[in-house]
């Protein structure tokens, strides 16, 4: 039989139950290997229970002090109920200078007090009695994760001031680094919004023009790493260039931000005009004398592109390669049937090859083909190779890169490029 004896407004607060006549403290804490959420429990007596009725501030300095042990338990594990209990008396019944000399030698959860409305700075100074005077039974996570993030980036000897702090909480990121930035002016003090909207214009102004395409050869949604390199490094100098008093924290959100805008704008362009914006536009005009290509990936997949369709021959190829490509698939082909010649992509190591007819097979005679290797510089280069192979052939690469016939010299040529 299990009665709750006493509980709190907030539901996480440890509640006290009598079971089978025992007084025990109960919490919720962890989770188990299905990640369902834990509870422990363990004995109290009535000299303890009237200190938690009574004093919010002990009340919760316990819970902080038992979810390290709660924490310890892991998954499975049962709560160490000796440790627990020797909290009980010390943290509870003992005068406030012994609680804050134990609290200088046990594992404590400090994130949770600051939920609750602890002064940071007494608790810092190890004056968790006094940090605890103006504690609330609701809580402020939000507080807690600042104060996080604050003890993070000290460690790493970063100190914001109020212009920096109002940077991170327009793009979200003051909280968590990692959050896809995003424009919040409603999160910045209206006193330091024009200063951050300066500093933005002078990113805005630096990356105008700039793009990030699309890279189909890590799926549909992928974009181009050296298109957001170039981007980042471009804002990143304007920024400290034209700021110079704004710490890195600040700069990498800004950057960040407008990369990740242009990302978006990227996933959500149409491949033709992708391709156009690249200035990539081909399989018109002066591809008018292919009437059909045909893809084909290393599985064995095929895909035919037919003059006059709606969409262009290099639109179709790198939405073919963005539904086809992963790791175990890296190579892709272009082949113009009737015109004997082709085109194939080694996305796996920079490179391409270009084959040639030079004789038909016929009366029991296998073809003869002429291969030719050449080393890509990136995506770029893999679409203006594409770009250009559908509007001349295989003749019109020659003024793209050097063609290397003999294949141990590709093979020298590029490992001296991966040893740079």
């Amino acid at each position: 039989m299990r009665d709750i004896v006493f509980t709190r407004s907030s539901g996480w607060i440890p509640n006290v139950i009598r079971e089978d006549g025992e007084l025990k403290l109960t919490l919720g804490a962890g989770a188990d290997a299905n990640h369902e959420p834990r509870t422990f429990t363990f004995s109290i007596e009535e000299a303890h229970l009237a200190v938690i009725r009574e004093d919010l501030a002990r009340h919760l300095l316990l819970w902080s002090a038992v979810l390290p042990l709660c924490d310890a338990a892991g998954t499975r594990g049962r709560l160490d109920d000796d440790a627990a209990v020797a909290l009980l008396d010390p943290i509870l019944l003992s005068a406030p200078a012994d609680v804050d000399a134990l609290f200088q030698r046990i594992p404590w959860d400090r994130g949770r007090l600051i939920a609750h409305g602890a002064d940071i700075d007494l608790l810092e100074r190890g004056q968790v009695c006094a940090a605890m005077s103006a504690a609330t039974e609701t809580s402020n996570g939000k507080r807690a994760q600042e104060y996080h993030a604050n003890r993070r980036r000290a460690e790493r000897g970063a100190v914001l001031g109020p212009l920096d702090a109002a940077i991170l909480r327009y793009t979200g990121q003051y909280l968590h680094g990692a959050t896809v930035p995003k424009r919040m002016p409603d999160a910045v003090d209206p006193a330091l919004l024009p200063e951050v909207m300066r500093v933005i214009a002078t990113a805005e102004q630096a990356c105008a023009g700039m793009r990030i395409g699309r890279d189909p050869r890590r799926g549909k949604r992928a974009t181009d790493k050296r298109d957001w390199d170039r981007m980042a490094s471009t804002v990143d100098a304007a920024v400290r260039r034209a700021h110079p008093e704004l710490v890195d924290d600040a700069v990498r959100t800004v950057s960040f931000l407008m990369c990740s805008e242009a990302a978006d704008h990227a996933r959500s362009t149409p491949m033709e005009d992708d391709e156009e914006a690249a200035g990539g536009r081909a399989g018109f005009g002066e591809s008018a004398r292919k009437t059909i290509l045909s893809f084909t990936d290393d599985k064995g997949v095929e895909k035919k592109w037919h003059l006059g369709g709606p969409r262009t021959a290099t639109a179709e190829f790198w939405e073919f390669v963005g539904d086809r490509s992963a790791a175990d698939n890296e190579v892709f082909t272009i082949e113009d049937e009737e015109m004997g010649e082709g085109i194939q992509l080694h996305f796996y190591a920079d490179s391409i090859a270009r084959v040639t007819t030079v004789h038909e097979g016929g009366a029991g005679s296998d073809p003869e083909y002429r291969v030719e290797y050449s080393l890509v510089d990136g995506l770029g280069g893999y679409r203006n190779l594409v770009s250009a192979f559908v509007r001349g052939g295989c003749a019109s690469l020659d003024q793209h890169g050097s063609w290397m016939s003999d294949n141990a010299e590709f093979e020298r040529a590029r490992r001296q490029r991966d040893a740079k």
